[in-house]
């Protein structure tokens, strides 16, 4: 028998993993692993754009998620689980970036929203996980319209006017950034 604070461990790795696989799966357009992310029966509530059945919202997705011309990159941060036997609750904000076509224009999007998740632990072993139930909640937007004299900058920033933020000259010496800091080499 493994120690309970050990597979407690174990258990939210393999969450971890499910979540991260998932994000990755939309960005990449695994189709047939985002469907297995969601157990048998789960219910996608996504943030009142779909609310139903897990596998018809992949369904609903599955065309754009596979366009040669689709481009997104969801990023996970601030992953809580709660851990209740063979069940679990993970918060999870994500941040987005895409490109969507409306009307025939292409527009980037910057958004962040959050993923509650109610996972299961099914068949008895450690490892299968998956979502039950998942609701994602909006907390902002940015959208912007394609502009011919946008350019992407470094960083991945899209802004015509504005200085590319987090970008400066360096340190006053000349060095890279990271050397000459306490403790590198």
């Amino acid at each position: 028998m493994t120690d309970p604070a050990l597979q407690a461990l174990l258990d939210k790795q393999h969450i971890a993993e499910l979540l991260t696989g998932y994000l990755r799966s939309v960005d990449r357009g695994d189709v047939a692993t985002l469907r297995a992310c969601y157990l048998p029966g789960a219910i996608e509530d996504h943030g009142g754009l779909f609310a139903g059945p897990a596998q018809d919202y992949v369904d609903s997705i599955a065309a754009a998620l596979t366009h040669p011309r689709a481009r997104t990159s969801h990023n996970m941060t601030n992953l809580l689980i709660d851990l209740d036997g063979d069940v679990a609750t993970a918060e999870s904000y994500c941040v987005t970036f895409a490109r969507i076509k409306a009307d025939g224009q292409y527009y980037h999007s910057f958004t962040g929203a959050r993923m509650i998740d109610r996972l299961e632990r099914r068949d008895g072993d450690p490892r299968t996980w998956g979502i039950a139930h998942r609701q994602l909640l909006w907390d902002w937007n940015h959208d912007r319209g394609k502009c011919p004299r946008s350019r992407p900058r470094p960083g991945g920033l899209y802004q015509e006017s504005l200085q590319p933020h987090g970008i400066g000259p360096g340190p006053p010496d000349g060095s890279s950034r990271g050397r000459n800091r306490p403790g590198s080499t």
